[in-house]
């Protein structure tokens, strides 16, 4: 009989989905970034040392077992493959509440030795202090951070290491196009330590405090920060600096043809 001529529920009941060939099983992997700050030793007046930085686990189990890999897990078909980075990451890591963002899929025959995986990768860019906490829980041996220069060089597990240069890549546009900056520094902060933690994420982006101060404060329409009044530090410099502070509930909206303002967007 011809589907045209069956109702939906008959087509259903007498749908074998045998026919076609399927995934062995549907992973969600996470990249998830942030900044390492470290203190410089004998110097009290200098901006900390801050590198970017990538989580890995080494895999417990086969495939891969020994090598080091991003987390994540296959989903079940009771959940959605966010809900299932966000178990996965929990289950290996002991990490929870972190935001993620979808990267991505990835389906290159034989990136799995298994068979048929296609991964869906996500990231997040997050505060150091949210992963004070990490421990390496069921099918990790271990957790660690990696600069990224470290982490491509080792012997990822899977196609990891293309996963972790295209994560790359989205943070870099995003840390230019957006303000998750944010997420990296104290509710209020020096153009200084805005710019340090700009070019550590994006090391091309060469520009001097000064040209970035005239930028960012006096050639924008919508500035993105605004000075908190009254408010200044000596942390990491001799004469006081004038704290700033992201401006609430504006998100920049960029455009090949010149700005857009908030009301036209």
């Amino acid at each position: 009989m011809s589907e045209l001529n069956v109702t939906e529920a008959q087509f259903l009941q007498s749908y074998d989905p045998s026919r076609y060939e399927r995934p062995i099983g549907v992973p969600a992997d996470i990249v998830l970034f942030t900044i390492s700050s470290e203190s410089i030793a004998g110097s009290t007046k200098s901006l900390p040392k801050r590198e970017l930085k990538v989580l890995l686990i080494k895999r417990k189990g086969h495939p891969d077992r020994g090598k080091w890999a991003l987390p994540g897990g296959f989903s079940s078909p009771q959940e959605t493959l966010y809900e299932a980075a966000k178990r996965e990451l929990k289950e290996e890591t002991g990490l929870d509440r972190i935001h993620f963002e979808l990267l991505g899929l990835y389906d290159t025959p034989g990136r799995d030795k298994r068979g048929w995986v296609i991964s869906a990768a996500f990231v997040a860019l997050v505060n150091e202090r949210y992963l004070a906490k990490r421990t390496a829980q069921d099918d990790a041996e271990e957790v660690g951070l990696f600069s990224i220069e470290e982490a491509l060089s080792l012997e990822l597990a899977f196609d990891h290491r293309d996963i972790i240069r295209d994560a790359l890549k989205h943070t870099e546009r995003q840390m230019l196009s957006t303000t998750i900056a944010r997420e990296l520094l104290d509710p209020e902060f020096t153009i200084a330590e805005l710019l340090q933690v700009i070019q550590t994420v994006v090391p091309e982006y060469a520009m001097t405090k000064s040209n970035f101060i005239r930028k960012l404060l006096m050639t924008k329409s919508h500035p993105i920060i605004e000075p908190v009044e009254g408010q200044f530090s000596t942390a990491y410099s001799q004469r006081p600096a004038q704290l700033y502070r992201f401006v609430e509930g504006y998100e920049p909206v960029l455009s090949l043809y010149g700005d857009i303002s908030p009301q036209q967007a």
